[in-house]
Order: C-alpha cells, then structure tokens, then sequence
C-alpha cells in the first residue's frame, strides 16, 4: 500500500497534465479572491468589514470557488483518463489541450468582467436576472457596446487571457503536459475525486447557504458569480409550499378575502377565490374618459425635488405633483419590469421566482385591459423596442391588447389573437439598445389616439418607457446634460420627454376628455445590506386630468397593486373582479406595502415589516424611514400569517390556472 501511494505521488508530481490542472485551479481561487476584495472595496461602506465578517466572507467564497473550479476542470480531467498514451505530445493533442486552455481561460475572464458589469447595476452576483439576460442578447450586446468601451475590454480581456497562457508555459505546465504522461490509476484517481466534488457541490451544496451575514453585501461577496448563475438557471421558478412557510389553503383566503374591499363572492362554490363584486359607493354616473397610462422606467422617487433631491433633474413630473392626484407614498413590487407589469395589470402580490409575465400559460387572464375592453375601450400597449423582450408581446398580446413596438422581425404565437404593428424608421428620431427614445414612442401613441378619436373609439393606450436606461442616450440637445453621460442625463431627459408629450397632447381634441396616468415600474436601483431595501420600492404616482378639485397628495402608504383599483374607483365604475388591489382612497383602506425579490416575499405595514424566505425561514423588523435601515424585532403571529396569506393565494391561483 505504501510503495502503491509513494509511486501515485511521485507519478502525479512528474505529469505535468495535473500541473495544468493545479495551476489552472491555483490561478482561478487567486483571480476570484481579487475580485471579491475588489467588491469589497466598491462596497466598503455599506460591507461589514470587522475581521471575522471579512474572514467568513472571504473564507466561504473559497468554498464556493473550489465547487465552481471543480465543474470547469471536470470535463478536462475526462480528456486525460480516456486519451491514448500514444496521442501524448501529438499535435492532436497539443491543439486540443491549447486550445480549450485558451478558451477556459477567455470565458473566466470574460465572466469575471461581467460580474463586475452586473455588480455595478445590481449590486449583486449572477442572478436570474443574468439569466433573462442570456436569453435576450441583441439587447443586452447592444447595451454593452453602448455603454462601455467595447474594444478596450475585448482587448483587455485578450490580454489578460495571453498573460495567464505565457505564465502557464512560463512555470512549465503546458509544455511538460505536451511531453509527459501518467498512470492509468492516476488520470483515474483524479479523474474520479473531480466528479465526486462536483457531484457533491451539485446535490448538497445550495448557493443560499452563502447567505450567512445580516449585511446581504458580505453575503453576495460571499458568492461564486459562476455557480450563482447556474443555481439561478435552475431555479428561477418557485413552488411556494415547497420553499416557504404556508398555512392551510381555505384559511389563507379567508384572511386575505377579509382585507378586500368589495363584496359577494362570483366564483362559484369554491372559498378559494378573491372574486367579487366592486361597487361604486358614491352612485354617480360612471366616467367616460380615454385614459393614456405611462409606465416609466426606472424612476425612484428620490429623484424628484419632492422628496428632496437637489439636482432639478425632474422640474416638469416636480411641477405634475402639485396639480395631479399624487400619491407620495406608493411602493413598487419588485425589482424589474416585468414584476411592474405584473402588479399594474394583474394587481398582484409578486409570486416567487418568476413574474407571471415570462411564465408559460400567462394569456386569457383577468387583467385591467380586461375591465377596459368590458367597457368598450380599445386597449393598445406600446413598446419602444423589441417586445419580444422579456415575453411583453406574449403577454400583452395573449391578453387581448394590440401591440406597437419595435420588431427586428420576430413574430407573434399564432395562439396569439392579436395585431401587432412594427414602428417604422421613418417614425424613429433616435435609437438606442433598448428601443427608441421617450420622445418617439410618445408621437407614436398621439397618432394611434387620433386614429381612436377619429373613429370614435373610447381608447386604453398603455406606454412602456424605455430612456431611462443604461447607457442613458437620448436625442442630443434635447437637454442640458450630454447624452451617455450618467443616470441624472437619462432621469432628465425622461422628464422632459413627459413635459413635451403633456405640451402636445393639450393641442388633441381628445384631450379635454382623457386621464393620464404616471407610474414608474420600479426604481433605478434595489439592493442594500439589509435583506430589503426598502427605500429603493418608492416610487412615485400620479393621475392627471381628473377635474381640479379632486387634485391632492394622498399620503397614505400603499402598494402599486392599488393603483388601478384606485382608478376605477375615481372613475365610479362597477365591475367583477379578480385583483388584490384595494380602493387606497376609500376610507376603510388599510395601509400596507408588498415588496420583494424573485426569493424574498415581505408585508410592510407603516414601519413594520415581515420578510419570508425560501428555505421557510421568516423574519421581522422595524422599519427607520430616516436612515433607511431594518432593526430585528420578535414576529408577530398574526402579521406572520397575513403576509404568507397574501403571497400562499397569489401563487395557488396562477398555478391553479384561477386568473382567468
């Protein structure tokens, strides 16, 4: 036995093909530690930066780094049991073994540039939404050439990639990997503690368990981008009672049936439904009005002046606010747009995983276009760019709304019932990665209103924005800050591209006889250290051209589900329905907010807040407005079982197929 393990390790110590392999994983934890310290510096003053968070953080990156190198190698250590010996220092074998070095090498570079990319929108390791991202990559390519100096990052990277093969030859490994070779029991020794790592990684190993520090900063630096990316690819959709804590069904519904305004149940038999009866409460002849909905991109409420920015990046949605319904402290539901989407035309919590949106089996469902079109409105949704984009074409059309966008020649699912009308180049003034500017999608929805208004048709006109987006280009001149220059460029140009659209519009005949409606679908950023970052929800909300004397600031904490149950009721309609979404201006409103994350699903009523987690794990805080932070308190029984009720029938009705 002792001859056997002397001659194994004299035998690995003399095959330059495990050298490759040792300095391949040597290289690759070095690299990973570079980057983390990197993270940790761009981060340093929200990080946890006492010796033992740095330790831990530092320490379980390592471990998640040896599971992630385990997978690269794998396939290599394959190559060397089953190659001949007699292939060794053949040009065969030289090609392969150069060329999948190279690049291996190229891809990790590559990814880590990414993750630093992704760090510096997200504030956060791959996660599904790096996912999303692979899969729309005309978008996110052109984004990238649009934002960043591309051929200097290709060349860097090229760079960086020829620096580690010249080091690799330099210390001899590549070149005695060519001229020697090892034991069969060697290559398969190797070979077979690679695959136990890895399978060892894949069945047990969770990437949550890097989840370890109250600060979420320590615990994303904690993380392997590579092996986050392929946990999220894996789970990006969420059984709810398979992952989070959860009550019996009937006594879910019939909490959340108690917090809904309206009455009478017109779902049959079953208890398991939020379906009702809403009625105008005031009698009053309902309103007949075409209603044109704004749903901008990105727009955190701490860029207006209301809420004490100083830049006077947004002087016209600033002036909106004091001659509008404003509703000043609204919360958006998640982070994305697709999440936005989901809580303004189906006035949902956020379900985990996934927004209904890029799901599967998500058309014919109960929407606000489907209280429209009852109504006999024309429901229209444009896009500046291609609504291929995030499944919105899909979507919107699979639910019954007419579609402007952008196409590059994508077409509609022939299960889609629907028109699709492509914007033409010579309706384009400026273009980006994302689509055309604010400007033109807005002259594209005027014309499409004269079309309505000239035939008489009462219309529904849903904008997607897109302007206010990386790279923040915009038409040059339009504003005193250079295109491409930063976010306080794009937060300026939205704004005066919704103060030129209002200016035009007020020319329409339609006009007189038509509400505007403003909401952002989420703000500019969402990650903090704590597990929430609450101040990064706020958005801001307003209904515009309703008579004068109805215009005010309603103060009221609510939730972006709420705004357009809140709308039908300023339009004293009655109608069946199927949203969770309450009347915020109705007196017996109760106050609350539904955040979250594709994982994290939170209640907030006032100051306090209940997070639930995978993995059935709940926590409460105290929310401090002032400084934005969350302080642990013990959980509320009642509040605990509320906020599973919400989130438990939100995702029991999709997966039940019960929005339709």
């Amino acid at each position: 036995m002792l001859k056997i393990s002397v001659s194994m390790f004299t035998s690995f110590k003399s095959a330059g093909r495990f050298d490759l392999l040792l300095h391949f994983t040597l290289w690759f934890i070095l690299s990973s530690l570079l980057l983390r310290i990197v993270f940790i510096l761009l981060q340093f003053q929200e990080v946890s930066i006492g010796f033992s968070d740095l330790l831990q953080t530092l320490l379980t990156g390592l471990f998640y780094d040896l599971g992630t190198v385990s997978f690269i190698i794998l396939p290599a250590s394959f190559y060397y049991l089953i190659m001949p010996s007699r292939w060794v220092g053949s040009l065969a074998d030289t090609t392969i073994i150069l060329f999948f070095t190279a690049l291996s090498i190229f891809i990790l570079v590559l990814t880590f540039f990414a993750e630093i990319i992704f760090w510096d929108e997200f504030k956060s390791k791959f996660n599904f939404i790096a996912v999303d991202y692979l899969i729309y990559t005309h978008e996110v390519v052109a984004n990238i050439q649009e934002s960043y100096p591309l051929p200097i990052l290709i060349g860097s990277m090229l760079l960086i990639t020829g620096l580690f093969i010249f080091i690799f030859f330099k210390r001899g490994a590549v070149i005695n990997t060519l001229l020697v070779t090892a034991s069969t029991l060697s290559r398969l020794v190797v070979f077979l503690l690679v695959l136990s790592i890895s399978v060892t990684y894949t069945c047990f190993v969770r990437n949550d368990m890097a989840e370890w520090s109250a600060n979420r900063y320590n615990s994303e630096i904690s993380k392997s981008g590579i092996y986050s990316f392929f946990a999220a690819f894996r789970n990006n959709q969420m059984e709810f009672k398979q992952f989070y804590s959860s009550i019996d069904d009937d006594k879910a519904f019939a909490l959340v049936r108690s917090r809904l305004q309206g009455s009478g149940n017109t779902g049959g038999k079953t208890l398991r439904t939020v379906r009702r009866k809403i009625i105008d409460s005031c009698g009053l002849q309902e309103q007949r009005k075409n209603v044109v909905f704004i749903l901008v991109e990105s727009f955190s409420a701490g860029f207006m002046k209301e809420f004490g920015n100083k830049e006077n990046i947004t002087p016209f949605l600033d002036s909106l606010a004091q001659q509008s319904i404003f509703f000043s402290d609204m919360y958006a539901t998640g982070t994305r747009t697709v999440r936005g989407m989901e809580a303004v035309t189906l006035c949902i919590p956020p379900t985990p995983g996934q927004s209904i949106v890029k799901r599967p089996e998500n058309s014919d469902l109960f929407t606000i276009g489907s209280v429209f079109r009852k109504k006999k409105y024309a429901t229209d949704f444009f896009y500046g760019g291609d609504g291929y984009f995030d499944n919105m074409n899909a979507f919107f059309g699979g639910n019954g709304f007419t579609i402007y966008d952008r196409g590059r020649g994508s077409v509609l699912s022939d299960k889609i019932k629907t028109v699709r009308n492509n914007i033409q180049d010579k309706e384009v003034t400026f273009e980006n990665a994302w689509g055309i500017c604010d400007g033109d999608i807005y002259a594209k929805m005027l014309t499409t209103a004269d079309s309505h208004y000239s035939k008489k048709e009462l219309f529904f006109n849903f904008v997607m924005t897109t302007s206010n987006h990386r790279p923040y280009t915009y038409p040059d001149n339009a504003i005193d800050i250079p295109s491409g220059t930063g976010r306080n460029g794009a937060v300026k140009y939205t704004d005066y591209a919704l103060g030129e659209f209002f200016r035009k519009a007020k020319e329409k005949l339609w006009f007189k006889n038509t509400v505007f409606v403003v909401i952002a679908d989420h703000c500019a950023s969402s990650a903090g250290k704590d597990e929430i970052d609450i101040a990064n929800y706020h958005i801001p909300a307003f209904i515009v051209n309703m008579p004068h004397d109805q215009n005010r600031k309603v103060l009221k904490q609510c939730s972006q589900i709420d705004f357009f149950p809140t709308f039908f009721s300023l339009m004293h309609w009655s109608y069946n329905s199927n949203f969770f979404g309450n009347d915020i201006l109705n007196s017996n409103y109760e106050q609350r907010a539904l955040v979250g994350t594709y994982r994290k699903l939170t209640l907030m009523k006032k100051n306090r807040v209940m997070i639930l987690s995978d993995q059935k794990k709940q926590s409460a805080y105290l929310w401090n407005k002032k400084d934005n932070s969350l302080s642990p308190v013990a959980i509320d029984p009642n509040m605990l079982e509320e906020t599973i009720a919400w989130y438990q029938t939100a995702d029991y009705l999709f997966t039940n197929k019960l929005l339709h």
